[in-house]
């Protein structure tokens, strides 16, 4: 299944995908948020469409498209777990996951434009595969264990901003996480039955030149051995999103140069939909 949130910010309706069809979901549920996704909400998605009891959004095509996941209590965040990537930083592959924390305000739709941070030079593009988390999870026995954990799966722009993160970080990376709309999401929440997790291409894309192009089979960490070791050391929520790191291919190498005014980012996983985002400039009057 794929589920979608349309509309303004702040007002998205959720809907379910059916098709070329986007389908109300608000005989079901006010959103796609934790309470949603911690119930058995595929059999009673599979039951309203088998009822005929969602209709049809008909200007759904003219609709803004949100992230397709309510604001989530935490997003946590893995680095440097693509051995590729942690190749051309010049670092050598962690031997345990590298953990870092973005703040819920950075969620925003696939297609919302971003803000370059006030003072930013170095502002780089990251495509990810995010894990929604279906259920509470905490202190998981094995990786075997996280798959009755997770909801699904959706494409986010883990946009950073390097001087933040590196140089004037204090030791940790979230300063150059966690401005405002840097974590562009979806478009669309896919449920895990669809998705070959440990075989998807990743792409990305500035002004039209390619960027990243990759595989999830090269993850150091996979997605069953992050949520295990995230249950280890915090409590996971319904509706929590978590980025499994990006591939080779950023700005960070020297191989790119950073984002300017104007530019164009695309990114693009395998089963889960392409996003583009127009990066501007800072304004005061923002």
């Amino acid at each position: 299944m794929k589920f979608a949130r349309l509309g303004a910010p702040g007002s998205e309706i959720p809907v379910v995908i059916d098709g070329d069809r986007h389908l109300d979901l608000r005989p079901l549920t006010s959103d796609v948020n934790g309470d949603f996704l911690s119930g058995d909400f595929r059999a009673r998605v599979t039951a309203a469409l088998a009822a005929d009891e969602l209709p049809e959004i008909a200007d759904a095509a003219d609709l803004r498209i949100g992230s397709p996941i309510a604001r989530p209590s935490a997003v946590i965040c893995v680095g440097m777990n693509y051995a590729a990537h942690a190749a051309e930083s010049g670092a050598e592959p962690p031997k345990i996951p590298i953990i870092f924390l973005k703040t819920p305000n950075t969620v925003v739709g696939p297609h919302d434009d971003v803000t370059i941070p006030r003072g930013s030079e170095k502002t780089d593009w990251e495509v990810e595969l995010g894990i929604v988390i279906g259920a509470r999870t905490a202190y998981l026995d094995s990786p075997e264990e996280a798959d009755a954990h997770i909801a699904g799966y959706v494409l986010a722009n883990d946009v950073s901003e390097r001087t933040f993160q590196i140089e004037v970080s204090g030791g940790q990376w979230s300063k150059g996480k966690i401005a405002a709309g840097f974590n562009p999401t979806g478009p669309w929440l896919v449920t895990p039955d669809e998705v070959d997790v440990d075989n998807l291409g990743l792409r990305s894309w500035v002004n039209g030149e390619p960027r990243q192009d990759s595989n999830t089979s090269d993850m150091i960490f996979d997605v069953r051995t992050i949520v295990h070791h995230l249950s280890q050391y915090v409590t996971l929520e319904p509706g929590d999103l978590i980025l499994t790191g990006t591939p080779q291919g950023v700005a960070l190498s020297g191989n790119f140069p950073y984002l300017k005014d104007g530019d164009v980012v695309e990114v693009e996983i395998d089963g889960l939909g392409r996003q583009s985002q127009r990066f501007t400039a800072w304004e005061a009057s923002r």
